[in-house]
Parts: C-alpha cells; sequence; structure tokens
C-alpha cells in the first residue's frame, strides 16, 4: 500500500516543475533526474529549455554537485540527449573508472526502466500511438483495449510508480556515489541559488511563451 508521503513523492517525480506546480516536498536527487527527463521532452522549446536547464543547475548546487562530472556532461549535450548520455557519466570520473563499464550498463538500464515509468505517469501526452493494441486496425477493438489498459492503470500506477523511489536510490550511488540522498527545500533553493520563482510574473510569462 503507498503511504500518503510516498504518494506526494511520486506525484512530485511526474510532475511537471513548472510555474504551476512547484514541488511541495524538499528536493533531492530524484528531482534533478525527473527535471532533467523534462528538459529533454522540452527540447524544441526554448523558453522551457532555458527555464529547465536553470532548474537542473541550480538544484545540482544546491544537491553539492557544482564541481562535480555529471554537471559537466549536462552542461555540454544538447536538450533532448541529456537522458541517453548519463549513461557515460562514469567515464567522466578519474577515480573509479575500473568499473566504469559495468556501471554504465547498469545506468543505461536504469535510465531507460526510469524513463518508462515517467512516460507512463504521463501517458496522455509521451505514449499517443505505442501502447499495446495500437496496431490493432479494428477501431472499436482497439478502443475496448485502451479503454480498459487505462481505466486498470490508473488504479495501479501509485504502486507501479513506487519504482522511481528505488530507481532512483540506486542511480544516485551509480552516479553519484550517494549512499544517503541530500535534499533542499525550494525555499532554500530560490533564496541561495538563484531557482526559477513561479511567484515571479516574468518567469511564469517566460516560461508559457513558448
Amino acid at each position: 500500500m503507498v503511504n500518503r508521503i510516498e504518494k506526494t513523492r511520486i506525484s512530485q517525480l511526474t510532475s511537471t516543475y513548472g510555474p504551476d506546480e512547484p514541488p511541495r516536498l524538499p528536493m533531492d536527487f530524484g528531482d534533478f533526474l525527473s527535471i532533467l527527463w523534462r528538459l529533454d521532452k522540452h527540447a524544441d522549446d526554448q523558453s522551457k529549455v532555458k527555464y529547465y536547464r536553470k532548474c537542473v543547475f541550480s538544484l545540482g548546487a544546491g544537491l553539492g554537485l557544482k564541481n562535480h562530472g555529471l554537471l559537466r556532461l549536462i552542461d555540454q549535450t544538447p536538450p533532448g540527449a541529456v537522458y541517453q548520455q548519463l549513461s557515460n557519466a562514469p567515464y567522466r570520473e578519474q577515480n573509479r573508472l575500473v568499473d566504469a563499464q559495468d556501471r554504465k550498463a547498469a545506468i543505461a538500464q536504469l535510465i531507460e526502466l526510469r524513463e518508462d515509468v515517467l512516460r507512463i505517469g504521463t501517458y496522455h501526452d509521451q505514449w499517443p500511438v505505442s501502447w499495446p493494441g495500437s496496431g490493432i486496425m479494428d477501431t472499436e477493438l482497439r478502443e475496448r483495449v485502451f479503454a480498459v489498459l487505462f481505466t486498470a492503470l490508473q488504479g495501479q500506477y501509485e504502486n507501479f510508480g513506487r519504482l522511481l523511489l528505488v530507481v532512483d536510490i540506486v542511480l544516485g550511488d551509480l552516479l553519484l556515489g550517494l549512499h544517503q540522498m541530500r535534499e533542499v527545500t525550494l525555499h532554500q533553493l530560490i533564496a541561495e541559488y538563484e531557482y526559477p520563482n513561479f511567484n515571479d510574473s516574468k518567469v511564469r510569462a517566460s516560461f508559457y511563451s513558448g
């Protein structure tokens, strides 16, 4: 059974992180990964790219990653390709190259799993034509399959979404060597790390200008 805190956490990890959906819980590396996914998703919208990049680097600084190779990798990767490049992060570390190939393989699989969970959590605009049954030619049968699938998924996603909580812990260890997630509040990020202020009219106008 998913408890209230887990439910809120899953909801935050699958949110847009936009001005109208600011995080309610303290943010950690899982939020960092979810914002990266949003950055990739909106790669063709420069206003949102600017917004999410600022979120990523502000949160990265708040989590103590300012000088980490992961942020340099993200900075050098064009939006739209960031998530797929995360598996190359182990090669950016000079002190752990001995197991870099194994970590690369594990990270790639976990990133793919995390991406699928996020896509399912926002299925209405992420998987418009790739659901099981999408190739069924008979319209009535296809719509019946979709109706059952979507109805069942709505009730089960909270349990399925718990995978994010587990995957983020493992990815934190593989990418950063984190054995315990560091957290930072939205208020602290805005006050100390120049995170976009969702109450700022200019931030809101810029985010929705695309």
